[in-house]
This record gives C-alpha cells, structure tokens and sequence, in this order.
C-alpha cells in the first residue's frame, strides 16, 4: 500500500526549466491545442515578467520530480469591498496521466491556503464556457458562478 503523503505533490515556484512542461499542459487540451505554440520566445518573455512581478505567482506541482500540475496565483489589491485584496488562480493544468489522481485538488488546497496567507479575503477564476468539467470540478471545491465574465480580444 503507497503512503498516501509520498503521493502528495509538492509545491514550488516554477522556473524558466519549467516553461517547456508547463507548456506542453496548456497544449495538451482542446483549446491550447489552437492557441499555444511551443518553443515560441513569447513564453521565456512572459515568465520573466511574472518572475519580476511580486503579485504573481507561478507555481508548479511536483511528484518524484516531474512537473505533474501547474497555476498561477494573481493578487489584486482594490479599493472594492473596503481595500480587499482578492486572488486569482488561472492556468490551471494537470498532466494529462496525473488526472483523477487529487493533483487539481491538492494544487488548489495549496492555492487558497496561499491567498490566504497573504491576506487575499477571496478567491477567484474564470474558465472557459466550454469546460464543463471544470466548472463541476470548481464547484465541488466551494466556488460559485457569481458573476458573467467578458472578454475582448485586442
């Protein structure tokens, strides 16, 4: 019988290393299929600026030291709700062979504990209108569809 904590992944900051697994799960769906591209320079650009930002997060989830998960936490501090800081998680993916293994639900256990140690007082996300999965998933974990949310592509 496994020991259910050497199953638990670990979590860390993700590095520049990292890009190409982290990648390579954004690809791995239906919608990255059509709109990531990898070994594009654009991905080394955009890691270096959330790297420099303080209010971002990238983290990756490990298991015997493969990338197996991936999120990336936003704050936002706000002058709404009397100056609330809220959290955004985004980005999430699970290896594709890792799924139904706890990994999306222990990143996200990670995730809320985090924002909350930084004094988020909630937490939010947004998933595509497709993903009914997800959206199942999300509510399993508590979240709400409170709001519509809206994009415009520049």
């Amino acid at each position: 019988m496994q020991d259910s904590a050497a199953n638990t992944p670990e979590f860390r900051a993700a590095t520049a290393a990292d890009i190409p697994a982290i990648v390579a799960m954004l690809t791995d769906d239906p919608l990255g299929a059509s709109r990531e591209n990898p070994g594009d320079p654009g991905y080394d650009q955009a890691f270096s600026a959330i790297a420099a930002d303080p209010n971002q997060e990238l983290v990756v989830a490990e298991r015997d030291g493969e990338v197996v998960g991936t999120l990336q936490l936003t704050f936002t501090p706000g002058l709404s709700r009397v100056g609330a800081t809220r959290a955004t998680i985004e980005g999430v993916r699970v290896r594709a062979d890792q799924r139904g293994a706890g990994v999306g639900e222990e990143l996200f256990a990670w995730a809320i504990e985090r924002a909350r140690v930084r004094g988020a007082s909630l937490v939010q996300l947004t998933t595509d209108a497709t993903r009914k999965d997800a959206q199942r998933f999300y509510e399993r974990l508590g979240f709400v569809a409170s709001h519509i949310g809206m994009k415009l592509p520049l």
